[in-house]
């Protein structure tokens, strides 16, 4: 009997997704309203108008004949397989995703979504807020509730000091305030 055939295993069909290296599989995905928000609209805006937008483009191209030096088609091909790479990780991010909503809370207990003014041994002050791993950023002051400065932080209080290694040694952070504001 001839080998083409034969189906010759099962191990070839579609590989599953990768796993996500951001957030290990043990690891809930918490996220704050405004960043569950924010990604369901990149979710709409990718699907309702960027890829309806180069699918007519790679079919128009497509009409145009010769497909091997046609640049829209090509480019465009490779731009659909970004639009849908990134619909995959958003649609995966957001089922995973817990909305947490800590607007309001009254404690000065620190916790996913807090905003907390800290002062480190050299007297310099920063401003952090613990949001989710997708909402990530540093220029605003928002790091993730798994970063190294937001695991030192969590469940201390106002008026707490709390040890945290960094790569230029270990620091030691006075906790100024603690508020929970709605996150934007």
């Amino acid at each position: 009997m001839s080998k083409a055939f034969t189906k010759e295993s099962d191990q070839e069909d579609d590989p599953p997704l990768a796993p996500d290296l951001a957030t290990p599989a043990l690891v809930r995905n918490y996220i704050t309203p405004a960043g569950h928000a924010r990604l369901m609209q990149e979710w709409r805006q990718l699907m309702d108008v960027e890829r309806p937008e180069v699918v007519r483009v790679v079919s128009w191209a497509a009409g145009n004949g010769d497909r091997s030096e046609n640049g829209d088609y090509i480019y465009g091909k490779r731009r659909l397989r970004e639009i849908d790479r990134r619909i995959r990780f958003l649609t995966q991010r957001l089922d995973q995703a817990e909305i947490v909503d800590s607007a309001g809370r009254d404690t000065d207990q620190i916790f996913f979504g807090a905003t907390v003014e800290v002062e480190s041994a050299d007297g310099t002050a920063r401003t952090v807020t613990i949001v989710g791993v997708d909402e990530v950023d540093t220029a605003r002051g928002r790091v993730s509730w798994i970063s190294p400065i937001a695991k030192a932080l969590i469940k201390a209080r106002e008026g707490d000091f709390v040890p945290l290694r960094t790569p230029a040694g270990e620091d030691t952070l006075s906790i100024l305030s603690v508020r929970y504001t709605p996150i934007d």
